[in-house]
């Protein structure tokens, strides 16, 4: 009688088995995938094939770079003498404190230094610009 009694109590054990596939199946799934994520990059270009600023645009915003690495900065007509990193950081965020819808455009000579460019993108980023437009001359045909 003593063996009957076990047998009819009612066991207490969870199976963890379909629980450690699905955690399984999970991580691989998480593997996978999390390398695919960091390596996208935020790039918003001008939807004008002409490369200039947009047409309802009132004032834009330009920062250029010449061959030489020197940053510009122009609103409008207005054009600049040549500035340092932090006066374009602390213009930028003043233009765009005033009027935060401002287009901010990106004109690199050809010939800067990369990480000039590279950099006025940071700071421009630092001074709260949501999207950058990079400006380029329409393509003629000639070399």
């Amino acid at each position: 009688m003593a063996r009957e009694r076990n047998r009819n109590k009612p066991l207490a054990q969870i199976n963890v088995v379909p629980f450690i596939d699905v955690m399984l199946v999970m991580l691989v799934v998480f593997m996978i995938t999390a390398p695919l994520l960091n390596q996208s990059v935020e790039v918003e270009l001008p939807e004008t094939s002409s490369g200039q600023p947009p047409p309802d645009a009132d004032e834009t915003l330009v920062v250029a770079i010449n061959a030489d690495g020197n940053y510009f900065i122009s609103v409008g007509e207005q054009q600049e003498r040549p500035i340092d990193v932090d006066t374009l950081l602390k213009r930028v965020a003043d233009v765009l404190k005033y009027k935060p819808k401002t287009p901010v455009m990106l004109r690199g000579d050809k010939a800067a230094n990369y990480g000039k460019v590279m950099q006025a993108m940071d700071v421009l980023k630092r001074a709260g610009v949501p999207s950058v437009g990079l400006m380029t001359d329409p393509v003629t045909g000639k070399k």
